[in-house]
């Protein structure tokens, strides 16, 4: 038995983990048990479990059942819980940086949102600790595609066309685009599009095939707009009180979420493309000259949102742009 511990910690630790009683966390999340986020959520927590030998257990808690996702924040920051999940986007009241992830057609790729998210992850973590809030991993949901009932070589193509919103960038992404925004619930899309309502939009892969909105359209063109992220994060409190040992634990976990749920996003794009062209809407990459449109306005996107929100910002941006 010595010679075994002397390996490592996990024999000496396993056994306190025996005589004490195990610690108990819930983490909230507003999304379906389904989601492949709230999948990973629960694998974390299963080998946070076992890393610890029992010594820490959380409870995942989707679908808006424990903490509504708007309220996910102030719920851990105030200890109602000791964890959440939200996406990334809708803390930007409290700190800007965080829309980085919807700055329009910055990131190109799996690999630049990879580059992104280092360069913004410090940034976060000291608006987090402020709070009293710990960051624990992010992963992406798949990249914003776009969808059209007829072919788009460039940007003339949407003049005179409808083109589905549903916040402010959509509407400016629309307008600059030369077509008219139409604030349409993404459940009532099918519909619209039946109805002549509709001629375009930009969603995931992932939504379109849950929303199953093969009929109307005919395209789908990878532009990837942006990779919106969610962040996972504890209350410092709640894990400054465990154990040295345990905190490793869920700190390694934590890692190992975060790269199994970067790889499970990616997969379930290139499925979700997959389904879409099986179901006879033609897939193809943006033409150069649209591609290069896009780009210009992801330039003016930039330049805009970074005087919105100063110098941290050009933390971000200027790394980002420089340091390929």
């Amino acid at each position: 038995m010595t010679a075994l511990c002397a390996a490592g910690m996990g024999c000496a630790f396993g056994l306190q983990a025996q005589t004490q009683t195990p610690v108990q966390w819930k983490l909230a999340t507003g999304y379906r048990a389904e989601s492949f986020h709230t999948r990973n959520l629960v694998q974390f927590a299963q080998d946070v479990e076992a890393a610890s030998s029992g010594a820490l257990r959380i409870e995942v808690h989707a679908n808006n059942t424990l903490a509504k996702l708007a309220d996910i924040p102030a719920a851990v920051q105030g200890g109602k819980v000791q964890a959440g999940e939200t996406i990334m986007t809708s803390l930007v009241a409290e700190m800007p940086i965080a829309g980085a992830d919807a700055v329009p057609f910055v990131v190109h790729s799996y690999a630049d949102a990879r580059r992104m998210w280092g360069l913004q992850r410090p940034l976060i973590e000291g608006h987090f600790a402020r709070k009293g809030l710990k960051a624990l991993y992010a992963v992406p949901w798949p990249p914003q595609g776009l969808f059209s009932v007829a072919p788009v070589k460039s940007s003339a193509d949407f003049k005179g066309t409808r083109m589905r919103t549903y916040n402010p960038a959509t509407v400016r992404i629309a307008e600059l685009l030369g077509a008219t925004p139409v604030d349409v619930p993404m459940v009532e899309v099918n519909k619209a599009l039946a109805g002549g309502q509709l001629d375009s939009m930009i969603t995931s892969a992932l939504t379109g095939v849950e929303n199953q909105v093969w009929g109307q359209i005919r395209q789908y063109y990878g532009i990837d707009a942006w990779f919106p992220k969610n962040i996972v994060f504890v209350n410092q409190q709640a894990f400054d009180a465990l154990p040295p040992p345990v905190r490793q634990a869920v700190t390694k976990a934590a890692a190992e979420a975060e790269t199994r749920g970067w790889a499970m996003s990616e997969a379930i794009a290139q499925e979700s493309v997959g389904e879409l062209q099986r179901k006879g809407i033609k897939v193809e990459r943006p033409t150069a000259e649209l591609n290069a449109e896009l780009k210009r306005l992801g330039e003016r996107f930039s330049r805009e949102w970074v005087r919105s929100v100063g110098s941290e910002a050009n933390q971000l941006f200027i790394p980002y742009y420089t340091q390929r």
